[in-house]
């Protein structure tokens, strides 16, 4: 990386952080039914409005020692942690696909499975302005931008946006279905099966099966280990949300590159 590359590394590092702030708000807000524009930022405890030094991505929570400047109030970790985690995830995309438009849709993309999981581990739903956003805008930006699925021709890019949506929804919903047949109850929310079609829109029908795959293997170990330890009985409900966007933006980030050497390991013939 030269001067210029780190450089805009650290532009996108910044503005990863500005957006992760106005993420803290849109997991707060949208649960409660809040506007996301209007009131101000303030406090939780005394409702002071905040000053801009208190809002600095990161570091405004580092100069107040995690607490309110007004009322002493212990300001959760959770805050500049999401800031930290959107912009590492930002510069990340950003570094995988240096100086190409695909870091504008993946980056919205990674905005909203960072929404979509918070929510999900706090209320257990997922937002549709998430699942069903991504799925009306995911075609809309594979027609505008054709790389996000590898081609030149906008037409192409929309067709396989919308297999890959077709089949994301169709799998999740199939396997939706049979749960509730053999286990007698909803094997899996319904807002995971709209995720799944927002993520074949942006990534396409060939990340399906590596999300589905990594998402329940993560999903089992967490879930074991929990109820291993006691944080969790044997029928509790667990969020699927956030390990299945963990699954996609692995993919994201390269895991497509992974599962293509798995499949060749596997069959003897390249992908």
């Amino acid at each position: 990386m030269d001067i210029w590359d780190w450089y805009w590394a650290l532009v996108v590092f910044a503005f990863g952080a500005c957006w992760g702030s106005f993420l803290n708000v849109c997991i707060y807000r949208i649960p409660a039914e809040l506007s996301v524009v209007k009131p101000r930022s303030r406090c939780p405890k005394c409702m002071t409005n905040l000053s801009w030094k208190d809002n600095i991505p990161i570091f405004g929570w580092i100069f107040l020692r995690g607490k309110c400047r007004y009322c002493k109030a212990p300001v959760s970790a959770r805050y500049p942690s999401i800031e930290l985690l959107t912009a590492l995830l930002f510069t990340a995309v950003w570094l995988v696909y240096p100086y190409q438009w695909v870091v504008l849709p993946y980056g919205l993309l990674v905005f909203g499975l960072i929404l979509g999981s918070m929510v999900d581990y706090d209320e257990m739903w997922i937002p549709d302005r998430v699942t069903i956003g991504g799925e009306i805008i995911g075609p809309i930006l594979s027609f505008l931008i054709p790389a996000m699925h590898g081609t030149d021709s906008r037409v192409e890019s929309l067709i396989a946006s919308l297999i890959g949506l077709a089949v994301g929804f169709g799998s999740l919903y199939l396997v939706s279905v049979l749960g509730k047949l053999i286990l007698k109850k909803d094997a899996m929310g319904f807002g995971d099966v709209k995720l799944m079609g927002c993520l074949g829109a942006f990534l396409g029908w060939q990340s399906i099966i590596f999300i589905v795959f990594l998402s329940s293997l993560l999903g089992t170990i967490v879930g074991v280990t929990f109820i291993a330890i006691g944080k969790k009985e044997l029928q509790s409900k667990i969020p699927f949300g956030p390990y299945i966007s963990l699954a996609a933006v692995i993919w994201l980030l390269g895991g497509w590159k992974l599962w293509a050497a798995y499949l060749e390991w596997m069959t003897g013939a390249a992908y």
